[in-house]
């Protein structure tokens, strides 16, 4: 039970939600796979121009069959950013890899695209740039150093659904991608995710993968007359009684992200002239970047003035949040060879972040509070 006046993050409904869940049970059919699932793909699809998109339980499961394409065995090695998810790391350490750590941006919070090339090694498998608050990363320049090595990339763009770089929908860079469609995202069916094939080579195997390893997806085309069990794979399908939660909000997605670019921009004028005086950094969005709108932050001069002002604000009944801890320093981190100071950037970061709430949700006069409350903190001098 929530017992903030103004939480972090409030999921709400936007149309026809649950018309569409009632549908999915009236239809017969509310396992994985059907009709609400079909429209979800076919609606990413057209959306992002990509050649298969496949709807799973999680963006973690996503990046769990990206590891599995891959192919990735143990001694392999995956290049990702610290400040990140535990998912980002996780999916391919499950498959024996080791994650090499990368340091991020001052700027974006983006993984460093320069340190890329120092890192690389003859056991680098993938590079996986994650566009933080749907801001996109150095795409090209990412690109070049992995084709260069022949090197997979894989985005994930848990953030940055409908985000753009250099005019290009983020999640169509690599030969995949993953996203998110958890209650804290912009999208969302409660928990789900979606990878985006980019790349026709890996399209039949991923079907069979997120069919627990059957080519029960042919069998359905007719393109064989019974299916088996063909490879590895798991349970990657999301019911689709998620699926038509999901695509209810897809139908709104230019609503949401209106409401939110309105949102986010209202924070951005009410307390730009109150960060400038006191050392406060706001989100950089570079001028090549369409983001998402996926959450607002600040960046405090310290640890202790952090701490101080999500217990100032939660003392008027606001939630605000910290954000990722270093990977490279966490109990997992350190058996793959993390130590202080590899990540300078993230370690600072870290200790200083803050998120506001931000939700579709969010009213007018909420969000004069928060910034009301934010403007009377007190900061030591």
């Amino acid at each position: 039970m929530n017992t903030y006046r103004i939480p972090f993050n409030k999921p709400g409904l936007v149309g026809n939600e649950l018309r569409y869940m009632a549908d999915a049970i009236a239809f017969g059919h509310s396992a994985g796979d059907g009709s609400f699932t079909a429209k979800c793909h076919a609606f990413l699809e057209n959306a992002l121009g990509a050649p298969r998109v496949l709807l799973t339980t999680s963006c973690t499961h996503a990046l769990e069959m990206a590891a599995l394409l891959l192919e990735l065995a143990p001694g392999d090695e995956v290049i990702l950013p610290s400040f990140t998810f535990v998912s980002t790391a996780n999916a391919f350490v499950l498959r024996g890899a080791k994650p090499v750590f990368a340091d991020i941006r001052e700027d974006t919070l983006n993984l460093d695209e320069r340190q890329i090339g120092d890192l690389i090694t003859p056991r680098t498998k993938a590079i996986v740039p994650v566009h933080y608050a749907g801001v996109g990363c150095a795409m090209e320049t990412i690109l070049e150093a992995a084709g260069q090595h022949g090197i997979a990339v894989v985005e994930d763009n848990a953030h940055g659904l409908f985000s753009r770089y250099r005019g290009r929908y983020l999640g169509t860079f690599g030969g995949l991608a993953t996203q998110s469609f958890h209650e804290t995202k912009n999208i969302i069916c409660g928990e789900g995710g979606a990878l985006v094939i980019n790349d026709h080579r890996y399209v039949e195997r991923a079907e069979i993968l997120r069919e627990k390893g059957t080519n029960r997806s042919r069998f359905y085309r007719g393109q064989v007359d019974k299916y088996t069990w063909v490879d590895i794979g798991s349970s990657y399908l999301p019911s689709d009684i998620l699926a038509a939660f999901l695509y209810a909000q897809l139908e709104k997605h230019e609503w949401i992200h209106s409401r939110r670019c309105r949102t986010w921009n209202r924070y951005w004028h009410g307390l730009e002239d109150w960060a400038a005086q006191r050392g406060v950094r706001l989100p950089c969005v570079p001028p090549l970047c369409e983001h998402s709108y996926h959450m607002f932050f600040l960046v405090m001069p310290s640890l202790a003035e952090r701490q101080g002002l999500i217990e100032h604000l939660k003392r008027r009944g606001i939630l605000s949040v910290f954000h990722y801890l270093p990977l490279h320093l966490s109990a997992m981190g350190l058996q793959f060879g993390g130590r202080p100071g590899q990540c300078p950037v993230t370690e600072r970061i870290s200790d200083r972040l803050l998120r506001l709430p931000f939700y579709n949700d969010l009213t007018e006069a909420e969000q004069d509070e928060v910034i009301e409350a934010i403007r009377s903190f007190e900061m030591a001098p």
